[in-house]
């Protein structure tokens, strides 16, 4: 199974803060799972690719947005604390 996960914001400076908070998962999965983020001007690609259960895939998926929303709520209120 494989998913292509595209997230577009409204400036590269946010893209890139997203990016980097969510691509720690490209280092930690177990075997038969690969997950790839990275920044395309105003732009973050996932690229997911399973070889294990759906169950697995989707749990993959559902934590990658929740950890891109974590992130953008956690920028919108440090730019509400400025």
């Amino acid at each position: 199974m494989e998913a292509k996960i595209t997230l577009e914001y409204g400036d590269q400076k946010i893209a890139k803060a997203i990016t980097t908070a969510i691509s720690p998962d490209n280092f930690k999965t177990p075997p038969g799972l690969a997950v790839k983020t990275v920044r395309e001007n105003k732009e973050v690609a996932t690229h997911i690719q399973c070889e294990g259960k759906f169950s697995t895939f989707t749990a993959t998926i559902d934590d990658l947005l929740f950890s891109a929303s974590i992130a953008e709520k956690t920028l919108k209120t440090i730019n509400k604390v400025k």
